[in-house]
């Protein structure tokens, strides 16, 4: 089984929220790799890590980063592949990391989640993925229907709720 997907962090601190996005692409049965790459303290295997991902089969590649957040924007500019940045909360509440991703220059695009969004991160993945791969789009398909019908059951369960003055 080949990666479809790399999740790269920039320290194993950033796991327990990156994790959300391993357990999302688990669920899907798609196939990812987990490395931790830092773009200052191992600049030479991030720039090495980027420029042989495609040669490699990946398709898209989730990186994660705080406080300078430079991961992403490293690896989006030694590839070709989608890179999807997921800002990690630390300083000013994960701020300074989300606008370091999504500051990025003309020609070096970083598609960015919200700080903390792996998950989302992870489903921005498949939903590329899923262009060209119809298993991953009808896994996809259930999974956001299976979001819908959350809401539904909400709404049965929040009928049954009382208060004087609830009118539904």
């Amino acid at each position: 089984m080949s990666p479809l997907v790399s999740i790269i962090m920039g320290s194993t601190s950033d796991l327990p929220v990156m994790e959300k996005a391993a357990k999302f692409l688990d669920e899907l049965q798609v196939p990812f790799e987990m490395n931790a790459l830092s773009a200052h303290r191992t600049p030479a295997e991030v720039e090495s890590f980027a420029r042989e991902a495609e040669g490699r089969g990946l398709k898209v590649i989730i990186a994660a980063a705080g406080m300078a957040a430079a991961l992403p924007g490293v690896i989006a500019a030694n590839t070709t592949l989608p890179v999807i940045g997921v800002p990690i909360k630390g300083m000013l509440d994960g701020l300074d990391a989300l606008l370091s991703i999504v500051q990025m220059p003309p020609g070096i695009p970083v598609a960015t989640v919200g700080v903390n969004g792996a998950q989302n991160a992870a489903v921005l993945a498949c939903e590329m993925l899923a262009l060209t791969d119809d298993v991953i789009a009808t896994r996809l398909h259930d999974y956001k229907s299976g979001l819908a019908d959350k809401i539904v059951k909400a709404n049965r369960e929040l009928a049954e709720v009382k208060y004087a003055y609830k009118t539904n």
